[in-house]
């Protein structure tokens, strides 16, 4: 039997590590702040410990409350979409399909596939979350997700099936004060003296060392200024000042006006959006979304 009281305390203690501020947690719980620090407090004695430091600079996390902090918060995420789940069913819709992106499909390639799938099946309930590329594979196996939107990385083994969506031509984003900001188009080798904000490889090793040799074919490794975990942190970075960064041109509209984007000489590819799913766990709403999905992406797009 689920314990809710116990539930909605680790809801409370979640809101007071991530808020660290008592009062700050409350508001965001929609309660006042007496109860709150009550039922923390009931809290630490059921579990004998000491979750917070309190003090007139703020609250913080025990050593022992770090510690479970991040098991908590997947559970709670687990009791959300439980509860979710729960409300969806009773309104009459008959299933959750549960997607996991990367920031670049988030703004892109997701949002026309979510609506196309709540249009064709009225019934299902779609549940998004962030990943990076590197988690999609392990989270596809585990059954977290249903559908990956990612560059899946190294051997998938026979379980994992993967559908390239779209594909766009790599660009250079410069900063718009940039020397090479007005030059129609950019010969790769022409960057060898420029420092890059670059796609951090353990998000996405495929993606990283594609980038690379595709510079050291044209004479150059690039000089890396700073390693992000996302193309849209490249983008932000670039439009700081901060280096050159290569991405795909369909993220041009994500560039605020500091960033201008330039087509590259060279017709270098890269595969923007692919939806990947594990086929070891048969699924008749999986399985109706990627033929839903297929039938719309036949044959693929380029831009």
């Amino acid at each position: 039997m689920i314990n809710f009281r116990l539930v909605k305390q680790l809801w409370m203690f979640v809101a007071v590590a991530e808020e660290q501020h008592f009062g700050r947690a409350a508001q965001r719980l929609g309660m006042s702040q007496p109860p709150l620090t009550e039922q923390i407090k009931v809290l630490e004695q059921a579990l004998r410990l000491t979750l917070f430091e309190r003090s007139r600079q703020g609250t913080r996390l025990t050593p022992e409350g770090a510690a479970i902090l991040p098991a908590v918060q997947k559970f709670v995420e687990q009791m959300g979409q439980l509860e979710r789940a729960v409300n969806e069913a009773a309104q009459g819709q008959t299933g959750v399909l549960t997607i996991g992106a990367v920031s670049a499909a988030m703004f892109d390639a997701v949002p026309p596939i979510v609506d196309m799938l709540k249009k064709r099946m009225p019934g299902l309930a779609v549940s998004v979350r962030e990943i990076d590329s590197v988690d999609a594979l392990p989270a596809l196996e585990r059954g977290d997700i249903d559908l990956a939107f990612a560059r899946l990385d190294g051997l998938a083994g026979d379980t994992i099936a993967t559908l390239p969506l779209e594909e766009s031509r790599l660009c250079v984003a410069l900063h718009h004060q940039h020397p090479l900001a007005q030059t129609a188009r950019i010969r790769l080798d022409t960057l060898n003296e420029e420092e890059f904000v670059m796609f951090e490889r353990r998000y996405s090793p495929l993606y990283f060392d594609s980038l690379m040799a595709s510079c050291r074919s044209h004479g150059f490794s690039p000089r890396m200024l700073h390693e992000v975990r996302s193309i849209t942190s490249q983008i932000a970075f670039v439009g700081c000042g901060q280096g050159v960064a290569l991405v795909p041109a369909t993220m041009k509209k994500m560039a605020p006006q500091s960033v201008v984007f330039r087509p590259l000489k060279e017709k270098i590819m890269v595969t923007t959006a692919a939806v990947s799913w594990n086929r070891s766990r048969p699924g008749m709403l999986v399985d109706a979304a990627i033929a839903l999905i297929s039938g719309k992406h036949a044959g693929g797009s380029t831009k």
